[in-house]
């Protein structure tokens, strides 16, 4: 039931390729611009960054539907974009202005945009994990053909939330797709120093799911593998794990691309760098002849978009005292919107 890259990979169509690479991009910028402003120290909130991760969530992302919903943790700002989240909102979110996604109450590591199936983020390790299983549930019980999908680290697969997940999605053959976005890292902790085994795919085997190992920084074969466990979801067949491999630029948390919680990791990103899924994705949008006047006017538009994100960011209010107390308790009076 195990694979590595099982997924036949076709080359995807010059516009589906452009559309990742936008996205990507996006991604890429966001997140440098918010370090930049995290070291500028107009952002208090603690931001962890997903810089060198971004074809994971383009390409599983490009394979939803606006009604799927996705879960993800402490480092989800790029799920958030790719699933279509509003920048503007989510800029907001992390400055803690009113006008954020959560009204300046979550910061970088809770967002929401449920018109989008953004449905919450949660930094608790494998918190959203059984979540996305209700998600899933929910559908099957709906009788919608939604799908349901878990953003996760390779630390998350630790916990007992992801194998207790995992045996209740296969029990019941659920609509959900689990994502590790195995970075090689939990925190400061490098994958074999935590477990016995480099074997993290093993547990789709265990649960009888299927399961599948893929280059995390390759988007067209993220793409195609998330399709595939998206489809098999819709159609009834049960659960999925993808596990990811790919590598965050930066550390734990912050901007720094050395240290994570003050502890120097071992000298593996010049060796990732190479790897980079943007350059990458570009480098194959070359190749198939797009020009790079093309590429250029996307590589202007993104910026003036994360300009114009942060610019409304910084103009917006910060919440009132009189919002203090709201959004505590269930109250029928409020609008729930």
């Amino acid at each position: 039931m195990v694979n590595q890259s099982n997924t036949l990979k076709r080359p995807l169509p010059k516009t589906q390729l452009l559309a990742l690479f936008r996205t990507m991009l996006r991604i890429r910028r966001y997140e440098e611009r918010i370090g930049e402003l995290v070291e500028q120290g107009e952002i208090g909130t603690p931001c962890h960054l997903y810089i060198g991760q971004e074809a994971i969530a383009a390409g599983v992302c490009a394979a939803l539907r606006p009604t799927d919903t996705v879960w993800g943790g402490h480092r989800s700002h790029g799920h958030y974009l790719a699933k279509g989240g509003s920048p503007k909102a989510m800029v907001a979110e992390i400055m803690g202005k009113a006008t954020g996604c959560a009204r300046g109450r979550g910061g970088s590591m809770h967002l929401i945009a449920r018109e989008v199936g953004i449905l919450g983020t949660v930094p608790l390790v494998a918190a959203t994990i059984p979540v996305a299983v209700g998600a899933a549930m929910t559908a099957r019980l709906r009788g919608t053909d939604e799908v349901a999908v878990s953003f996760f680290g390779d630390g998350a697969t630790e916990e007992g939330h992801f194998h207790e997940s995992v045996n209740l999605a296969a029990l019941y053959k659920l609509p959900v797709v689990f994502v590790c976005e195995n970075n090689s890292y939990a925190s400061h902790m490098p994958l074999l120093e935590r477990r016995a085994k480099d074997n993290i795919t093993a547990a789709a085997e265990a649960h009888g799911i299927e399961g599948e190992q893929i280059d995390g920084n390759d988007a067209e074969a993220v793409y195609w593998a998330a399709a595939g466990a998206v489809a098999r979801a819709r159609r009834g067949h049960g659960p999925t794990l993808l596990e990811c491999r790919t590598y965050r630029w930066r550390g734990h948390v912050g901007p720094d691309p050395n240290y994570d919680v003050g502890v120097r990791r071992r000298d593996e990103l010049k060796d990732w760098i190479p790897k980079d899924p943007v350059a990458r994705c570009e480098r194959a949008l070359t190749g198939l002849g797009v020009r790079e006047s093309e590429l250029d006017k996307i590589r202007s538009d993104v910026e003036d978009e994360v300009t114009a994100s942060i610019r409304f960011a910084e103009e917006s209010p910060m919440p009132t005292v009189d919002e203090l107390h709201k959004h505590l308790f269930t109250d029928a009076t409020e609008d729930p919107s």
